[in-house]
């Protein structure tokens, strides 16, 4: 008697780990560097002036910054901070993301949940490995200048740098490095969730449930609607950013935590302290996305003719 044939799809499906090409780490970095070059420090630089000085008001902040030093106020700690930042932190993200999304789906979850777990697990990862010196070391280079404001020549980046270093070892350069931590996995947690969420209502409304290709726009208005709403997280944003400051004020926790800082940054600037910088911070999102998804394309191809291999990456 002849076996049984097995029957269709009964076999499970193979999980695959996604491989870590070259093109994508290339495609990443030149992405997020256009990206901070460009429209990303000015926003960078006016959301953490905002942030630093909770009492200025957006045109504020503004004015502050072309006061310290015209065009060139706005870019900086771009050179070297943003750009090391720039250039690190998508191979770190791709890296373990990969990673964390693999192992999610082999316990189980589903594409959705071991996205966002890849995500979240990434994001906890650029905080640790390249974000958290570069994010400090750019706030201590915007605020800096309130030493200037008092007649003293501020030094420069790097005699910064290693002042810091000689003083407050690795930990003072890593300053802030929680509040980079939490701010960048929910970052990613919701940026991805709140970008299927957009996506989901752009089909509804086009007719295109049933899988159809979304259009360049589209993906970018969905996009663009998941990176400017993920900015509810503001509160950790001015946390991280107070605690990386050089502002020198005796009510000031000595040793600061995520929790001391929330609690004086409430108790002097109220529950509204908490969200100052929102709005370049909400632009700096939708420009982030614009760089990512409509000029990811155009990127895709030359990186493809450059290196010779297709780029898998999404962006």
């Amino acid at each position: 008697m002849a076996a049984a044939a097995p029957l269709a799809g009964a076999e499970p499906i193979k999980l695959e780990k996604k491989p870590i090409k070259f093109s994508n780490l290339l495609l990443g970095a030149g992405l997020n560097m256009f990206e901070v070059t460009t429209l990303g420090q000015p926003l960078e630089v006016v959301k953490t002036t905002m942030a630093a000085n909770r009492q200025d008001s957006f045109a504020g902040a503004l004015s502050r910054v072309w006061a310290r030093g015209g065009v060139l106020g706005y870019y900086q700690g771009l050179i070297p901070w943003a750009w090391i930042e720039a250039s690190t932190k998508g191979a770190v993200l791709l890296f373990v993301a990969s990673e964390a999304e693999y192992y999610a789906k082999s316990f189980g979850a589903s594409d959705f949940v071991g996205g966002i777990s890849g995500g979240m697990a990434g994001g906890v990862a650029q905080a640790y490995a390249t974000m958290g010196f570069c994010t400090c070391m750019k706030t201590v280079e915007i605020t800096k200048h309130k030493i200037a404001a008092k007649g003293v020549k501020p030094p420069g980046t790097f005699e910064t740098f290693m002042d810091i270093y000689r003083k407050e070892g690795v930990k003072g350069i890593n300053k802030g490095v929680n509040a980079v931590a939490i701010r960048q996995t929910t970052n990613w947690g919701s940026r991805f969730g709140l970008s299927r969420l957009a996506e989901q209502g752009i089909r509804r409304v086009t007719g295109k449930e049933q899988g159809q290709k979304l259009s360049g726009w589209e993906k970018v208005l969905a996009s663009g609607l998941g990176g400017g709403l993920s900015a509810w997280n503001q509160p950790i944003e001015v946390i991280r950013v107070e605690m990386q400051s050089k502002k020198e004020d005796p009510n000031r926790p000595k040793k600061m935590t995520v929790a001391n800082t929330a609690r004086y940054i409430y108790g002097t600037s109220g529950l509204k302290g908490l969200y100052r910088g929102v709005t370049p911070r909400i632009g700096l999102g939708v420009w982030q996305t614009i760089c990512m998804v409509a000029l990811g394309d155009m990127a895709k191809e030359a990186v493809e003719k450059l290196t010779g291999e297709a780029v898998t990456a999404k962006h």
